[in-house]
């Protein structure tokens, strides 16, 4: 694959699980950087702010910029701020990311749209209830994400998608998903870069939300086998590696 010009780089499961990079990622990230390869880091997280995210990357040692480092990171909390730009909104985020949605006007007073993250545990019947609420009563659907699960460092846990299905179910709307796997998020990530879809290489450990997204927007898909990938996932990927320390071999670095 050295004729890749690019690179997005998926977070949890591909350069880290928890709180422990995985072996070999951070080298293999400066060497991505020191060689002048555009990135950005993608990834579907919604429970930490844009600026919590960067600084977890600069903590474990992957490089950022000493100021707004932060602008290396896409998130689909920055996306939606963008999409629903002065809308009145019902959240149901992890309360870090509201600092992300600044220009979104925050209400559970007749909102136009109920707006779902990860809350993990915060997921409980009386806040999906009135969630549910303001869809029947006229509210639009919008999820940052809808995965299934997510690798913690004790194993898979559910992440986003189960909630905003049984949203889905109970209400009859169908929700707008801003994160991977949607063309429009990549496509969003792809203009930062300023490069064509088929010159970059989405990298993670998701073979839906990422390398299938990735593909279906134009870019080349690359499967790293840690994190929540699962023997036999890889089918479509342009390219399998074990981890994503192995990827700067791949790419002739």
């Amino acid at each position: 694959m050295n004729y890749v010009e690019g690179l997005l780089v998926d977070l949890d499961g591909t350069l880290y699980v928890g709180d422990e990079p995985i072996a070999g990622a951070v080298g293999a990230m400066r060497r991505i950087g020191d060689a002048g390869i555009p990135f950005r880091y993608v990834t579907n997280t919604t429970r930490k702010s844009r600026r919590a995210v960067a600084e977890t990357l600069r903590e474990m040692g992957f490089p950022l910029r000493a100021s707004r480092g932060e602008s290396l990171v896409y998130t689909p909390a920055v996306a939606v701020g963008r999409l629903l730009l002065d809308r009145r909104v019902h959240a149901l985020v992890a309360e870090p990311l509201l600092e992300d949605l600044h220009g979104v006007v925050l209400t559970d007073q007749e909102p136009e749209y109920v707006l779902v993250g990860d809350l993990g545990d915060g997921f409980t019947y009386e806040r999906l209830d009135r969630a549910f609420r303001h869809l029947v009563d006229g509210a639009e659907l919008v999820a940052l994400q809808k995965n299934r699960y997510w690798q913690k460092e004790d194993g898979l846990s559910l992440d986003a998608g189960p909630f905003v299905a049984a949203l889905e179910y109970a209400s009859g709307k169908e929700a707008t998903v801003v994160g991977k796997p949607e063309k429009a998020f990549f496509e969003a990530a792809l203009g930062e870069l300023g490069l064509e879809a088929r010159r970059v290489a989405m990298v993670g450990d998701d073979a839906e939300a990422d390398v299938a997204g990735a593909k279906a927007a134009g870019l080349l898909g690359v499967q790293a086998e840690t994190g929540k990938y699962r023997p036999g996932e890889a089918e479509g990927a342009d390219l399998v590696v074990e981890s994503f320390a192995d990827l700067t071999g791949a790419i002739g670095l």
